[in-house]
């Protein structure tokens, strides 16, 4: 599906929603709303989870998204969530509690698992799907591989869409900002008849481009634009209270501009932006452009039996995507620029198939449990392209084919032992096989020392044991252990490099926390203390002096801390939330060492590099693991200010700070990120009994740009954090 016809879609949606408006049910402003979670497949109230869970959604996940920038938005908006990318919005890299990954390639695996409407999302590519009519986004650290595997051993990101219902409603919005930004998003409820519901949502984002490329001839006069339009269909058959069938499809159609990056943009010796820097303005001569292409469908069915539920969900999703750039950032010629770089990735003939079923205890007594098991298949041929810098023709592929198939088994137990005390435990066991065949055709160099052909075959248990105690009738406490597992990984090899293969990791997490509900549930107070070792950690060792990115396992890595969640109703007109993480996170492999990027390039502006060096290597050992903050912290205040005829004025502010993160395995002052602090502002009016809002806001109102990645290629190549933007928006509920 085209973009123009998605575009059509939203404006379609928008015009065809039911005049028939609902009434606003009022809220209890008397005190905090209970917060219903399903970190553990089954709807809970969060007081009771013994794990770390937070929740986005309603107003606040509206007001993070309002700017238009894609999932990143979340980044820092819960504890111990790091988002980051160096591909733009095709494809987001998830952190959590420091344990992440930094591989930019389009096999790569990563710790944290994305799962939308009960579907894992595997390949990377999926998982940067544009949030629009979302219910909510639940973020669960720690390993989660009992209920929800593959790759979970960071913890679980899960999205879940607004679904169909017998009410006839929807909404529209509207979103005008500066650099030509619109923003329209829409959904419709529509009753059918008898049994059937369906709901029909949809979103078109666009931004022009904005930044200047001044280079002399340049084939990409202008970049970093976008034109991201997607559209979700959903029906709901549910004749009685024993059955229902979801059948949920969608698409997505991005053309915009890949990663942004910028030669010579840090300054030598510093990690400040180079003398000059001018965010609107860039000089590069080779060409920069992403597109992707992205549909999906999945069909959930639940049967009740008496003392049983029984669920099915089958997923299926295929993802084509393309992102092009000139990866050295400069021009020929340029300081730093010893030679040129333009090269591209692309995906073909993808498909990712999944089948669960999962049968789940429906008793009232002390003992509920749950039981399945999951199928994964995944297919698809990467093409790795490299262009002439001149014509800027394609003169090299090296084709890459990799699949993946993997089964599991899983159970859990929930045992409430008394009133007071409940124990939950579970295990799975995972069986994951890969194969990587690679082909080279073109005029470029191809390494094969390593061979062209690879295969894994991993088998592994994990599980987890919680226990949850009741204090008292505000107060929760628990502890939790829990052990993930992550398969093999495998890379092709390049012009540069052989391939590579980093072998299973898995990692042992202990936890314990608290949770309160205190002054007549108008302070709700949460807190975890963590520890993990993660033993044969999968780290990407990205560029070097010799430009190979290749897969290798550290010993070890460790990490502990502590978070913190707390919201408070201070009068029923003022709300505050915060929260709060120390991460410390350390590799632990006394022989592991890496090469420095521009080490062996005539004219490169040499990083500063500031561990020991040993055979040209940078020893990591005791270093911070990649993008890892040791500080997040995150406030939001919302005051309202009600009028006679029953409309509201509303002044809303969030924030969200991370401490410096290092962007490679080896440290150097260049390539430190430092802090940074982003805000926002939203003010606005409610009329017409909540159904209708205006608002202007400000993102990232004090305009702090900081590098928030690196290229470790042949210069001190840098990308940034979006600058200031702003708007009005109008919505209408119906």
């Amino acid at each position: 599906m085209n973009a123009p016809r998605l575009s059509l879609m939203a404006l379609a949606l928008i015009t065809a929603l039911p005049a028939l408006a609902q009434e606003t049910q009022a809220k209890d402003r008397s005190q905090l709303e209970a917060v219903v979670i399903t970190a553990e497949r089954r709807a809970e109230n969060i007081q009771d989870v013994p794990s770390a869970v937070s929740k986005i959604s309603g107003e606040k996940l509206d007001v993070l998204a309002s700017g238009g920038q894609d999932l990143r938005f979340l980044s820092g908006r819960v504890p111990s969530l790091n988002i980051e990318s160096s591909f733009g919005r095709a494809f987001p890299r998830f952190y959590l509690r420091g344990y992440g990954n930094t591989d930019f390639r389009l096999n790569a695996s990563q710790p944290v698992s994305v799962i939308v409407d009960d579907v894992i999302q595997e390949n990377p590519i999926l998982k940067g799907f544009p949030i629009f009519d979302t219910a909510a986004v639940e973020v669960v650290a720690g390993p989660q591989g009992t209920l929800f595997g593959r790759n979970t051993p960071a913890g679980v990101v899960k999205f879940d869409s607004v679904k169909p219902s017998q009410k006839q409603d929807g909404y529209v919005s509207a979103t005008v900002g500066n650099y030509g930004t619109v923003n329209l998003e829409g959904a419709a409820n529509l009753p059918l008849s008898g049994d059937w519901a369906a709901r029909i949502s949809a979103q078109t984002q666009r931004r022009s481009d904005w930044v200047d490329n001044t280079a002399p001839n340049a084939v990409t006069p202008k970049t970093e634009g976008y034109r991201d339009s997607a559209v979700r269909g959903q029906v709901l058959y549910e004749p009685h209270k024993q059955f229902s069938a979801l059948l949920n499809v969608h698409f997505r159609d991005l053309d915009g501009s890949p990663r942004l990056f910028r030669a010579n943009a840090i300054k030598r010796g510093t990690n400040d932006l180079a003398d000059g820097f001018d965010a609107e303005k860039v000089a590069f001569d080779g060409v920069n452009e992403q597109t992707l292409k992205q549909s999906g469908g999945s069909l959930r069915l639940k049967w009740s039996l008496p003392e049983l539920n029984i669920y099915s969900i089958t997923g299926g999703e295929h993802v084509k995507p393309l992102s092009r750039g000139d990866i050295d950032g400069g021009v020929l010629g340029q300081a730093g620029i010893p030679f040129p770089s333009e090269t591209g990735s692309g995906m073909n003939g993808h498909r990712q198939l999944t089948q669960e079923v999962r049968l789940e205890s429906n008793t009232s007594g002390p003992m509920s449990w749950q039981a399945g098991v999951y199928l994964f298949d995944e297919k698809y041929t990467i093409d790795n392209i490299t262009y002439d810098t001149t014509t800027h023709v394609a003169n090299d592929h090296i084709y890459s084919e990799q699949t993946n198939k993997a089964w599991a088994v899983f159970g859990s137990v929930n045992y409430a032992v008394n009133k007071d005390l409940t124990l939950r435990g579970g295990l799975r066991y995972t069986k994951d096989k890969k194969d990587l065949a690679t082909t080279h055709a073109g005029s470029g160099g191809f390494n094969t020392s390593t061979g062209t052909s690879a295969s894994t075959d991993d088998g592994k248990w994990s599980g987890d044991l919680s226990a949850t105690y009741k204090l008292d009738a505000t107060t929760n406490v628990y502890a939790r252990f829990a052990n993930g597992f992550r398969a093999s990984s495998m890379q092709n090899a390049s012009a540069f490099a052989g391939q590579s293969q980093a072998g299973p990791e898995s990692v042992n997490s202990y936890e314990i926390g608290f949770k309160s509900e205190l002054l007549k549930r108008t302070l709700r107070l949460s807190g975890s203390l963590f520890t993990y070792t993660v033993k044969d950690l999968q780290l990407t060792a990205v560029g070097g002096s010799s430009n190979a990115t290749r897969l290798l396992n550290a010993k070890k890595a460790t990490g502990n801390g502590a978070e913190l969640n707390l919201e408070a109703l201070i009068t029923p007109d003022l709300l505050v939330t915060f929260g709060g993480s120390l991460n410390n996170t350390k590799i632990k492999d006394a022989a592991l060492g890496v090469p420095p990027g521009g080490s062996l390039q005539v004219g490169t502006a040499f990083p500063t590099v500031l561990d020991p060096m040993v055979g040209g290597n940078a020893m990591v050992d005791g270093n911070p693991l990649p993008n890892a903050p040791k500080w997040t912290a995150n406030l939001t205040a919302r005051y309202s200010m009600p009028l006679a005829d029953g409309s509201e004025v509303y002044v809303y502010t969030d924030w969200a700070y991370r401490s410096k993160v290092n962007f490679f395995l080896y440290e150097a002052t260049e390539f430190t990120g430092k802090a940074l602090t982003e805000g926002g502002l939203r003010v606005g009016y409610i009329w017409g009994n909540g159904k209708y809002e205006a608002a202007g806001f400000v993102r990232n109102i004090t305009n702090q740009i900081r590098v928030t990645g690196a290229i470790d290629f042949n210069n001190l190549t840098g990308f940034i954090n979006d600058p200031r933007t702003y708007g009005v928006q109008f919505k209408a509920m119906f």
